[in-house]
């Protein structure tokens, strides 16, 4: 197996890893998919030979998601009591379950552009200081 990365191939702007990552395909390429399961990165890409699996991403992908969906959830929910006043069995049934599908959905996303950013900075994410 070739592990080296195609000469040839540009580097993409940091715009366009970042939307690659979004998209959960290779950052480097956009040729192939960036996980084997749901948050696990692949080895390398099959496309490009862009080695993938050595980029931890750590803990930021989930910092990051909180922050995306709650300012989602919170500003509806206001809402929603400002508005409405249901009871907090209502609140429970709605936000709950939406919360988590928001999360599920944005985490491996989040994470996708973590790893384009950081393909672009040239970061593993065994970096010390």
């Amino acid at each position: 197996m070739n592990t080296t990365i195609d000469p040839h191939l540009p580097v993409p702007s940091l715009g366009t890893l970042l939307w690659r990552g979004f998209r959960q395909t290779c950052p480097r390429c956009g040729g192939s998919k960036l996980f084997g399961k749901y948050l696990k990165t692949t080895d390398h890409c099959n496309a490009c030979s862009q080695e993938l699996g050595h980029i931890r991403a750590d803990d930021f992908p989930p910092y990051l998601t909180m922050v995306v969906v709650g300012h989602i959830i919170v500003p509806l929910i206001l809402l929603t009591e400002r508005e409405f006043q249901p009871s907090i069995t209502v609140h429970l049934m709605v936000w709950l379950p939406m919360t988590l599908l928001l999360t599920f959905w944005f985490l491996p996303r989040l994470k996708g552009m973590i790893i384009g950013l950081m393909l672009h900075l040239g970061l593993r994410g065994d970096e010390s200081q």
